[in-house]
């Protein structure tokens, strides 16, 4: 149900991007990542080749068949409503785009999945909340800062926010602090280079100094 997977979501307060692993190691990948604790992967679209959708969704089937109980699988860079219906028809449960697209929000929510727009400006954030999005995706937040995120809770803190782009694991829980609902990571977490190499027991320790950094005082 969609309401589990936005709780997934919040309670996780980290989602791994994965982008352009091949389908051929994303099983290797997911177990790095669980036995580092991280539990929602996103799958992210290649939008500049076919290949590359084809390898996604492949991935995207991959997970949701062997790691249903214990990963909450997401597509990314979603464009098109046609994207969406493709990634859900694989197994994704949630939908997240680079854009303010009404059309990818509205096809997302028809088919009860949880929407994750990316939006930079108040006024995008606003909008992509009007259109019906569970969670704005704040990209790309390393670049802004994260007095940029506490500044959006000023007018903005109805909206559940996460934090996208070049974030890292010494940083990550200043982002939370801030005000946003959690981080997505790529490259500083999913190193293709790692996995290339199948070096998945640094990547296990990479996600490990995440969520300890992640993890709230008490917990």
């Amino acid at each position: 149900m969609p309401v589990n997977v936005l709780q997934r979501i919040l309670d996780s307060g980290i989602i791994a991007i994965v982008r352009e692993i091949p389908c051929g190691k994303i099983a290797a990948l997911a177990d790095a990542l669980a036995k580092g604790g991280i539990t929602c992967v996103e799958v992210t679209f290649d939008q500049s080749c076919h290949k590359g959708q084809e390898n996604a969704l492949a991935s995207i089937r991959k997970l949701t068949e062997s790691y249903r109980d214990t990963l909450c699988v997401g597509a990314g860079t979603v464009m098109t409503s046609a994207q969406v219906r493709q990634a859900v028809e694989a197994g994704a449960e949630y939908i997240i785009s680079p854009d303010v697209n009404r059309e990818v929000v509205e096809e997302t929510k028809r088919l009860g999945k949880i929407s994750i727009p990316g939006a930079l400006t108040p006024t995008e954030i606003a909008r992509a909340y009007s259109y019906g999005a569970d969670i704005v995706k704040v990209f790309p937040a390393g670049v802004m800062g994260v007095s940029y995120i506490k500044s959006l809770q000023g007018p903005l803190k109805h909206i559940p926010l996460l934090a996208v782009g070049g974030i890292s694991a010494d940083n990550c829980r200043e982002y939370l602090d801030a005000g946003a609902l959690g981080i997505g990571t790529g490259g500083n977490l999913v190193s293709l280079k790692l996995v290339e190499e199948e070096r998945f027991d640094e990547i296990t320790e990479i996600a490990k100094a995440y969520t300890k950094a992640l993890r709230r005082q008490g917990e």
